[in-house]
């Protein structure tokens, strides 16, 4: 019989096949594959451990992003992962493979987005390697950080209140701007006024003054998408049972952590937290902005579970269930809800 495809199976049963073969407890590893980072103990002290890679042509397109973008998203993507495990990142190991006749000014932007991004989260390089490609790029940090109390994905139980973070569906809305139109912008810079001449023209649109459309509109989503920043729990972290970051969508990742915590779920749409800035967006391009929130990955908000009655500044869309996976639309009706969202293979 033919073994089935990747595609086939799915990034998600593809990471639990992994995970059995690598089942075996070690030694000073307390948490391994299944969160968003490993924790190793070393005495008294928690160490975090996580990795994330990112591909041209699946992660990225250098033709809506700027080798500066990029480098500064490459370390918001992995601090992401550090936050969702409650601990502070500090060491950054970098892979950088490259095609030999990417321009050395590439390189250089590359890195200042690297350094940007590691500035505002007080982490130092500390090594990598790197390496040539037939063709394309490929990107890898490796970040270490350690927690005094980390948060894992299976702590979440029976009716504990379901919060996130900021807005959803802002990045994959803000991404749909950016195929839209093709071409990269430089935030705050001279090419903005080009940007949203070409929008205008894409949408119908002639004039701001009319449709309520400008800049100020489109930058949040651009910059979600573009410059993502990860966010840091610690206002919240005494309270949280279980959280993820919300990388591939929140379906997918609500249905990350309920299958970590063993339970169920109910999520409102009504309670979705979007901006006024999506929702315009999304209209002018006649699609759905509960679609983006929903299903939309990159927003690196955090998802996280607390037991009812705490005083949390995050919005709350719902509550822990005992089995079933429940989303409630605005009219009330409900359906059940799967990983709905971004998968590698698919």
């Amino acid at each position: 019989m033919r073994s089935p495809t990747i595609s086939q199976i799915g990034e998600l049963a593809l990471i639990d096949d992994i995970r059995k073969q690598f089942s075996q407890k070690i030694r000073g590893v307390t948490v391994g594959i299944g969160d968003d980072a490993a924790v190793i103990q070393l005495g008294d002290t928690s160490f975090l451990v996580t990795t994330d890679m990112m591909v041209e042509g699946v992660h990225f397109n250098l033709r809506f992003i700027t080798p500066y973008q990029l480098g500064f998203k490459l370390i918001s993507v992995n601090v992401s992962d550090i936050y969702a495990m409650g601990g502070t990142p500090h060491y950054v190991l970098l892979n950088i493979a490259l095609h030999r006749d990417t321009p050395a000014e590439f390189i250089h932007m590359l890195m200042t987005g690297v350094k940007d991004a590691m500035n505002i989260y007080h982490t130092v390089l500390v090594g990598g390697d790197l390496s040539s490609t037939p063709d394309g790029i490929a990107l890898s940090a490796t970040l270490i950080g350690y927690a005094r109390k980390y948060v894992l994905r299976s702590g979440a139980r029976v009716g504990d209140r379901i919060y996130v973070t900021g807005s959803l569906g802002d990045s994959a809305c803000g991404l749909h701007v950016l195929k839209k139109m093709g071409k990269t912008v430089c935030l705050n810079k001279k090419n903005v006024r080009d940007f949203m001449h070409a929008f205008r023209k894409k949408c119908g649109v002639m004039h701001s003054g009319t449709s309520g459309f400008s800049w100020r509109t489109l930058e949040p989503l651009v910059r979600r998408h573009l410059m993502p920043e990860a966010r840091n729990p610690q206002k919240f972290i005494r309270h949280a049972t279980a959280m993820i970051d919300i990388s591939d969508g929140i379906l997918v990742d609500l249905t990350r952590l309920c299958n970590e915590s063993g339970t169920g779920a109910k999520i409102y749409e009504k309670k979705i937290p979007v901006s006024t800035e999506m929702k315009k967006t999304a209209t002018c391009f006649e699609m759905d902005p509960m679609v983006f929130a929903l299903t939309g990955g990159e927003d690196y908000e955090l998802l996280f579970t607390a037991p009812q009655g705490k005083k949390i500044r995050a919005t709350c869309i719902g509550e822990i269930s005992t089995s079933e996976r429940i989303i409630e639309n605005s009219a009330g009706r409900e359906r059940a809800f799967s990983a709905e969202g971004y998968q590698h293979f698919r």
